[in-house]
């Protein structure tokens, strides 16, 4: 009879291979080290400024040191440098400028915006490189470790070390997805168009089903948001459905006074997107000719709100504030 065959050692039970540390706790970082630690990685210093911050790395990684960036350098073999875009460049520099980086460390940053020549100022005093971009959104709690499993990454980094990018992505669950250094900034507003302008259309919707009187707005829409993501997924423009696909220019009209006179803030947004799904509707043979004529001279009038308003004005009437 043959021996049984020795159990797979647990993540944590095997040799840590990369010390890890994390520069700016927001949402993404504590995930992604925690994720880093399930693949055998150890993290072992992070960077938190808010109560916020503080609280995701006390949950997501703990009994790591919370320490300041140059420290964080100082212990890591793999930085994680996960602050916000408009603030890496002068991130970059400043961490440069400390003189804690080693030759061979490996700094990765995980913006969409930006490929690897924002590390330059690193790259210069020896760093390697890489920028990972995690195509998810995150909450900032342990769900965020879960949700990484088969998560796309925009990868880009310097040819010598692609392999050691894509390892890092596929040891975080992820699938790797190279992205060239100058398309960058187009790949984030894709992935800006459909993620963050979805939440927008979502909350909106379930705002106004609200006040038409549906006591459970998320109820209702989840499976016929559900199905249209499937669809569109599946099917691109051949999924478009509704009054503007089918050209019903009298119900996008009844949909436009009803707008005005109950969230006169969302009429613009309406319109807008009513316009390209007109457009490709028609472009694709869904809309017939005939039919695009009136519609289009419904969704050209202009946004105007209550009481001879413009939508810009319009839109104060709206969910107002940052909640970020």
């Amino acid at each position: 009879m043959n021996a049984s065959a020795a159990p797979e050692p647990r993540a944590e039970d095997r040799p840590a291979r990369l010390t890890v540390g994390v520069v700016g706790a927001g949402r993404v970082g504590p995930a992604l080290a925690a994720a880093l630690r399930l693949a055998g990685h150890r993290p072992v210093a992070v960077s938190a400024v808010s109560d916020a911050s503080r609280r995701r790395a006390a949950e997501l990684l703990p009994d790591v040191p919370v320490v300041e960036p140059a420290r964080v350098l100082a212990l890591a073999d793999l930085v994680l440098l996960t602050v916000p875009d408009d603030a890496l460049t002068g991130l970059a520099e400043g961490l440069a400028d400390t003189g804690a980086v080693r030759p061979g460390q490996l700094i990765v940053h995980t913006s969409g915006r930006y490929g690897t020549r924002v590390l330059d100022p690193l790259r210069r005093a020896g760093a390697l490189p890489l920028a990972l971009h995690p195509a998810m959104t995150f909450t900032g709690t342990p769900v965020d470790v879960q949700r990484l499993a088969g998560c796309s990454f925009g990868v880009t980094a310097p040819d010598e070390l692609r392999l050691a990018a894509e390892a890092l992505v596929i040891e975080m669950g992820g699938e790797p997805e190279w992205i060239a250094e100058d398309a960058r900034p187009l790949y984030h507003a894709a992935l800006a168009l459909g993620a963050n302008h979805l939440v927008t259309l979502v909350a909106q919707s379930m705002e106004l089903l609200h006040k038409a009187g549906v006591a459970a707005p998320d109820r209702m829409l989840g499976p016929l948001l559900g199905a249209a993501l499937d669809n569109a997924l599946r099917s691109g423009d051949a999924a478009l459905t509704g009054p503007v696909a089918r050209g019903d220019a009298g119900t996008v009209a009844a949909h436009v006074t009803e707008l005005r006179k109950h969230a006169p803030g969302t009429v613009a947004g309406y319109l807008a997107m009513a316009r390209t799904t007109a457009d490709r509707a028609l472009a694709h043979g869904l809309l017939k000719p005939e039919l695009a004529e009136d519609l289009l001279g419904v969704l050209a009038e202009p946004p105007a709100g209550p009481a001879g308003t413009t939508g810009a004005a319009g839109a104060a009437d709206g969910p107002q504030g940052d909640d970020r």
